[in-house]
């Protein structure tokens, strides 16, 4: 039944008159489910926002995504004066998309602007470590931070793209969401919130940018929520490329005439988070360390690595992702041991077991997995299934006792990109551990690497042993495309459209 689903739908698409694409246009077809609503990197949060922000604009670094070096993109070079100072050397000769030349006033408005918390930027870390940016010269400026941060650099090179300061000044983010203007290897000729957005190529992009001269002419992207109707478009031909595709649907493509199958790690972590300082108020079993414990050995993550999650994921014992700087492995290690669990329970009180809620808002059968094993020991998991924003905002307000959520950390590597934000009484911290708050305050604040690392192996080590998190594994994910495309994927899960080109 289902491959008579996808005939048709194929069919249904070469009807509808989907353009077909491919080498002989030099043009690019791709499809995601993400809807944005807007293209104003600062003011959307979605990772299809990230691979349109690389496309459009640049910043003032780019990371390698191989060798993980910081170069410079928009500058031309930087140095530290010290510990809360950079200075920057822009380029010259460097144009947006709408003629204005780039220069220094460009940089300072922009970093200054989203740095302001009264212009709402929505992911305040982003920019909330930026004191000051001041001008020393048309193409020089300063960059002051209010306190050391170590990962600066990580900022400067993903998130805190340049925007042209007389265009955004004139259409705010709601001009610029629409019809956005950047000196990037791609601009956006038409745009549809939510329906698609297209791209044609850059021709006087910067030589020497890292980011490469782009090769492909023109990129159509086209919103398609469903996934067995973008697989559809792709066996057609009418899409080039698409991803997150599930496992079991790569699995049955893996040998299909024409297209290229690929599993790719991830930055994403799948964890359990426990109240376990009664942030609630519930007085919830989950508060006891013995039974936060039972729980990590009543589950068996390899099982579900294996027989659910598959491909390159990974085990993790560590509340970080394992690429990631600092992220320490040699912590407390919860073996799947039912019995252990059995015998915790009846230690703290629990003999007969309990019945608790259980929120999670993905991959319910992941979760589902997770509550069979928990049953299996005595604990009964209410399962309360909700939608991110939904939970993210129960876990904010301290209502949650028990939840399986996840963290791509922004693709940063780093663990003050995770660690931190959960356990730094932060909204999402249910540990309120003191010592551990001065361990990751230490590893954020400090420039010389080896405190950092010292810092967040206590940190992480003092996690474990009490049990705050159950970290579960990694995440993968399924990218499938036209066999005559070059392209490769990166762990930080931002598919570099500028760097493809066809066979």
């Amino acid at each position: 039944m289902k491959r008579l689903t996808l005939s048709l739908a194929a069919a249904a698409c070469l009807l509808t008159g989907s353009v077909q694409a491919g080498p002989e246009n030099n043009s690019l077809n791709i499809t995601w489910g993400g809807e944005l609503a807007t293209l104003d990197r600062y003011y959307n949060v979605l990772r299809e926002g990230i691979i349109v922000g690389r496309l459009v604009w640049d910043s003032l670094l780019f990371k390698d995504p191989e060798t993980l070096e910081f170069k410079p993109l928009l500058a031309k070079s930087y140095s530290f004066v010290d510990n809360t100072t950079i200075d920057f050397e822009l380029r010259e000769g460097i144009t947006f998309h709408n003629g204005e030349l780039f220069d220094a006033d460009d940089v300072v408005f922009t970093l200054s602007r989203m740095s302001d918390p009264e212009n709402g930027v929505l992911t305040q870390r982003n920019v909330n470590w930026i004191d000051s940016v001041e001008k020393l010269g048309p193409y020089k400026v300063r960059l002051n931070m209010k306190k050391p941060t170590p990962i600066a650099l990580e900022f400067l090179a993903g998130p805190l793209l340049i925007y042209p300061n007389e265009y955004y000044a004139r259409v705010g983010p709601e001009g610029m969401g629409m019809a956005p203007v950047g000196t990037g290897p791609y601009i956006v000729t038409e745009f549809k919130p939510g329906v698609e957005i297209k791209f044609k190529r850059n021709d006087d992009y910067f030589k020497g940018s890292p980011k490469g001269k782009p090769q492909i002419a023109t990129i159509h992207q086209r919103t398609i929520p469903d996934i067995n109707t973008q697989i559809a478009e792709l066996l057609a031909g009418t899409v080039d490329w698409i991803w997150k595709v599930p496992t079991d649907q790569a699995e049955r493509m893996q040998n299909r005439s024409g297209l290229s199958v690929v599993n790719a790690q991830t930055m994403r972590l799948g964890y359990l988070s426990f109240d376990s300082s009664n942030r609630t108020g519930n007085g919830s079993p989950v508060n006891n360390v013995l039974v936060r414990r039972a729980i990590s050995h009543a589950i068996d993550r390899d099982a579900m690595v294996q027989s659910l999650v598959g491909g390159s994921s990974r085990v993790a014992h560590s509340a970080c992702h394992p690429v990631q700087f600092g992220c320490e492995q040699d912590v407390v290690v919860y073996e799947y041991d039912p019995r252990k669990a059995k015998a915790l329970l009846a230690e703290a009180g629990y003999a007969d077991g309990f019945t608790i809620d259980f929120h999670a808002y993905r991959n319910r059968p992941y979760a589902e997995a997770i509550m069979g094993y928990l049953d299996a020991v005595g604990i009964k998991p209410n399962l309360v299934y909700l939608k991110y924003a939904a939970l993210r905002d129960k876990v904010y307000a301290g209502e949650i006792d028990f939840n399986f959520m996840t963290w791509g950390s922004y693709s940063f590597h780093d663990v003050s990109a995770i660690t931190s934000h959960f356990f730094k009484a932060t909204k999402d911290d249910y540990a309120r551990n003191e010592q551990l708050i001065a361990d990751l305050t230490l590893g954020d604040s400090s420039v010389d690497r080896e405190e950092r690392k010292q810092a967040y192996s206590r940190a992480l080590k003092t996690i474990a042993e009490n049990a705050y998190w159950l970290p579960l594994f990694t995440y993968n994910v399924n990218y499938a495309f036209s066999d005559r495309l070059n392209f490769v994927p990166n762990a930080d899960e931002v598919p570099r459209f500028y760097s493809a080109s066809w066979k």
